[in-house]
């Protein structure tokens, strides 16, 4: 296996970039993933790592990791503590990364199936905690429209691999997709008391399809996409709260369409 030393090595560099920029991501199609769990984890289920960068010390400590990540990557380097530093976006890092090919940013509506659509999510841990729900109670795919990139480190980090995982597409205008979305019923989030009850909506589509948008973390939902969508629903509160965080609204929608 190679060896590299320097930091300023270009290889270092460009994955470097990968993980501090979205336009970098975005422009090349790839992004950086840092821990041994979630590197194998990508390796196991079809994620085309292109590179991957393993230190002395996880070489020794991660071994069953970096051993399912050596099967299905030809490039493979040990690098320097001084190279881990930076690419790490953590205090405390495995030395394991991986430079991963981002998949198809669309795929086609499931009849019948339920998805949520993300609209200018701003938070990264927010983004990751969507998609851990989504996964866990069985959601069929995420829209995701501005915000937040998916390929954040962040957004990776709090996702533990479910973004890897779930169907998850990006759209310019979530409005055009939910109009042309034939058979699906939009649902918008929305902490209005003249709203309908989320427990009520989940059981009147048994059978149909849904998409129901999650807005941003301080605005909510642009009045656009509100007016466009076919009903307004709401997650009733008790006490003196007034809305919820978008991961825990996500959540709880989530487990209210797929029960």
């Amino acid at each position: 296996m190679e060896r590299i030393s320097a930091a300023s090595n270009e290889k270092i560099k460009y994955a470097a970039a990968l993980a501090s920029s979205a336009s970098k991501r975005r422009e090349n199609g790839e992004f950086l993933l840092e821990g041994a769990r979630i590197c194998a984890d990508a390796a196991e289920n079809g994620v085309a790592v292109v590179r991957a960068f393993f230190t002395g010390e996880a070489l020794g400590s991660y071994s069953s990791y970096i051993s399912k990540i050596e099967a299905v990557c030809r490039e493979c380097y040990e690098i320097s503590p001084q190279a881990a530093r930076r690419l790490s976006s953590t205090d405390s890092t495995q030395g394991v990364f991986c430079v991963c090919r981002a998949g198809v940013s669309s795929f086609s509506l499931k009849p019948g199936g339920v998805y949520l659509a993300l609209e200018n999510i701003q938070d990264p841990s927010n983004i990751g905690a969507i998609c851990r729900s989504a996964e866990a109670v069985g959601i069929d795919g995420l829209i995701i429209s501005g915000g937040c990139d998916i390929h954040n480190p962040k957004a990776l980090r709090a996702a533990m691999g479910s973004s890897l995982r779930i169907p998850i597409m990006t759209t310019d205008s979530l409005i055009s997709y939910i109009r042309e979305a034939e058979g699906f019923t939009s649902l918008a989030c929305v902490p209005a008391a003249d709203a309908g009850d989320i427990r009520e909506i989940s059981r009147e589509f048994p059978r149909g399809g849904i998409i129901c948008c999650i807005g941003n973390e301080g605005n909510g939902l642009t009045h656009e996409l509100i007016t466009a969508c076919d009903r307004r629903v709401t997650i009733p509160m008790k006490g003196k709260a007034e809305s919820l965080n978008a991961s825990a609204a996500a959540a709880i929608i989530a487990w209210e369409l797929k029960r």
